[in-house]
């Protein structure tokens, strides 16, 4: 800090006093416009080989720039590809579950006509007196056979 305080007022001797040294005058020539230095000859060669260098730098950033600026357009292609094959296999699953959803409905219509026809078809074995269980049929049958056994002794009485 102390050496940066003199440094300063070393400098306002300089100019304060009527004699200034060789340095300060040859740093007085070089500045323009509030104490930036002028280009000298040797920087300037440098300069242009650094804006050469620049130069191809940009050059090598544009490069790349248009190479991953290709790269990113291909691969947006392929996703809007892939978006339109989704989008078809998202209409054929719609068309699918459609056909599933008429396929269900014409299911039940015919369950239900199904359902209909059952008791149709128990009410008209009732009617006609289809619908016993199996022991009634064989008390029937036995009353049948006792009704035959009947008839054949008349008959054979009636023969005799």
């Amino acid at each position: 800090m102390s050496r940066a305080w003199k440094q300063v007022h070393q400098m306002k001797g300089f100019t304060v006093g009527v004699m200034t040294t060789l340095e300060y005058y040859e740093w007085r020539s070089k500045t323009v416009n509030n104490n930036i230095p002028g280009p000298r000859e040797e920087s300037v060669r440098s300069i242009e080989k650094h804006l050469q260098v620049v130069l191809s730098e940009l050059e090598i950033i544009k490069q790349d720039f248009e190479k991953k600026s290709s790269e990113l357009g291909k691969k947006i292609e392929q996703l809007e590809e892939e978006k339109m094959r989704l989008g078809l296999n998202v209409d054929i699953h719609k068309l699918e579950a459609e056909k599933l959803r008429k396929g269900k409905s014409k299911a039940g219509e015919d369950l239900d006509s199904l359902k209909t026809d059952y008791k149709k078809l128990r009410l008209s074995i009732r009617t006609a007196g289809l619908g016993k269980t199996s022991e009634q049929w064989q008390q029937e049958i036995k009353e049948e056979k006792t009704k035959v056994d009947q008839w054949e002794k008349k008959f054979q009485d009636a023969r005799a």
